[in-house]
């Protein structure tokens, strides 16, 4: 049996050569892995379910092909999670983020991310936190409660993967799955000190079913919240390549990413904003981010602070998205309504009064309406677009604020409502992430740095397509300013009653 000290925080790269190499057994592995959820999860909520006994069994079998000689991949019997939210494995329970009405669901079904990774060897020992409908930049909901930041358990992880976050910061699992349709990735890497990452639209395959462009309302991924860039870019690896079943992702070879985490990146050109020219951001987050950029000209690139105004104001950008994401989201209903499940009508009190307001909004919008909502998006796409004439990458503060407290009332925890005395929509309007999702290109949250004890997150994105900078970039950061030592708070916090 692997102690702790052997475990938490040993990345999923190096736990697959050390199994690869004999040094571990899969088994051993899952076994120290189910011990510390055990351990350390009531005090933080970040799985909400667990099959420990399927983990067990699949490990036996991860060791059989290790003394069979039959070939592995390369997370072969490394232990990872999915998240509650449209991400499925067959016969699990599927709550879409704790909706009350969906606790004894299930599909039998496959997320990318899932079939991927088991695939590649990992194995999932469980489902992690998220919020109703995936709907907000916090993690919590009425059915399983907030999660807990593991810097600080009074503190939200952010969202929406932050029960996979979570997870991963407190080392019950090396790296878990983040799906991002507005920052969910990148969110609560930012506030959890991890490294999330978000790739180019199409890059990672996104089967959605009945509506098959569901995916593109707006750009929807599946990606890696891990402790280290190279464990994202063996990932991404993983995740990577051309699906028949979806009809936007990209069609070529294999691409090593792993390799791009090495790269030299003297000479490129990046452009930094502190606040994309609309955004209040925190001070203390503005600072933080301001000296982390000093890396960059530490490696030989040229970083010059660009004066970036996108053409609308940041509460009609945030509108906007809601209005877009609630496009996906009414698909899902119509679709469940269709197979005799009516959320919004028997079930509308499981759905927070914000949450319905758009819904309803969306209903009653028409199609001139939605077709001027793409021609905002079409607007900040070009603008973004314009900075890669110039630049090859383009940093910014990940989020306008900090971690905020968790509510005493399960599912209520949302933002702040204002940042630096602006008025801020609380759902989503302190995450400039969101941005991306409108237009598809890569981008990464990266840690910064820490203010009172608590991570702050930088964001690198790149030209479409050019996951290779973001990760050249990405590496590049972490050689110079490694964050390995932050996971200390993680590692030593005190264990709590649940969170």
């Amino acid at each position: 049996m692997l102690d702790d000290a052997d475990f938490a925080y040993v990345g999923a790269t190096e736990l697959a050569r050390r199994v690869r190499h004999r040094e571990v057994s899969p088994t051993d592995l899952v076994d120290a892995c189910a011990a510390r959820i055990e351990e350390r999860n009531p005090s933080l909520n970040a799985f909400v379910f667990t099959d420990v006994e399927g983990a067990r069994q699949a490990a036996r079998e991860a060791e059989k092909a290790l003394v069979d000689g039959s070939e592995i991949g390369p997370l072969h019997g490394v232990p990872t999670a999915i998240k509650d939210l449209f991400d499925f494995k067959p016969g699990w329970p599927a709550t879409f983020g704790g909706v009350r009405a969906l606790a004894d669901f299930s599909l039998d079904a496959y997320c990318i991310f899932a079939e991927r990774v088991e695939k590649a060897g990992a194995i999932i020992v469980g489902k992690t936190n998220s919020p109703v409908m995936g709907y907000r930049g916090t993690c919590d909901n009425p059915l399983f409660g907030a999660t807990a930041n593991p810097f600080d358990t009074s503190r939200n992880p952010g969202g929406s993967s932050g029960g996979s976050a979570a997870a991963v910061a407190d080392g019950l699992v090396p790296f878990a799955e983040g799906t991002d349709g507005g920052g969910s990735i990148r969110i609560p890497a930012a506030w959890c000190g991890l490294y999330g990452y978000k790739a180019s639209f199409g890059r990672v395959p996104s089967v959605v079913r009945p509506n098959a462009f569901g995916s593109t309302m707006p750009f929807l991924f599946e990606g890696p919240l891990t402790r280290t860039v190279e464990d994202a870019a063996l990932v991404l690896d993983v995740l990577s390549g051309y699906h028949p079943g979806d009809m936007f992702s990209i069609d070529g070879q294999p691409h090593d990413f792993t390799r791009d985490v090495r790269r030299d990146i003297s000479g490129m050109r990046i452009a930094y904003t502190p606040d994309f020219g609309i955004f209040p951001v925190d001070r203390r987050i503005r600072e933080t981010v301001g000296q982390a950029v000093q890396a960059f000209r530490d490696a030989g690139a040229v970083v010059e602070q660009i004066d970036l105004t996108l053409p609308y104001g940041q509460r009609e950008l945030s509108d906007l998205w809601c209005r877009q994401i609630m496009l996906v989201n009414v698909g899902a209903f119509e679709n469940m309504k269709k197979n005799g499940l009516d959320l919004l009508g028997e079930h509308r009190d499981n759905f927070p009064d914000g949450y319905l307001r758009w819904a309803d909004h969306v209903y009653g919008m028409s199609i001139s309406e939605l077709n001027e909502d793409y021609v905002m998006r079409s607007a900040v796409y070009d603008t973004i677009q314009a900075v890669y004439a110039d630049f090859d990458l383009l940093v910014t503060p990940t989020l306008s604020a900090m971690p905020v407290l968790n509510s005493e009332v399960p599912g209520t925890t949302v933002g702040p409502s204002e940042v630096e005395g602006v008025e801020v929509d609380p759902y989503i309007g302190w995450c400039p992430t969101y941005l991306t999702n409108f237009t598809g290109h890569p981008a990464a949250s990266i840690p910064a740095g820490l203010v009172d004890g608590l991570p702050v997150g930088m964001q690198i994105q790149g030209r479409r397509y050019a996951d290779s900078d973001v990760l050249a970039a990405s590496g590049t950061f972490e050689s110079l300013r490694p964050w390995a030592d932050s996971y200390h708070a993680p590692r030593d916090r005190a264990l709590g009653p649940s969170a």
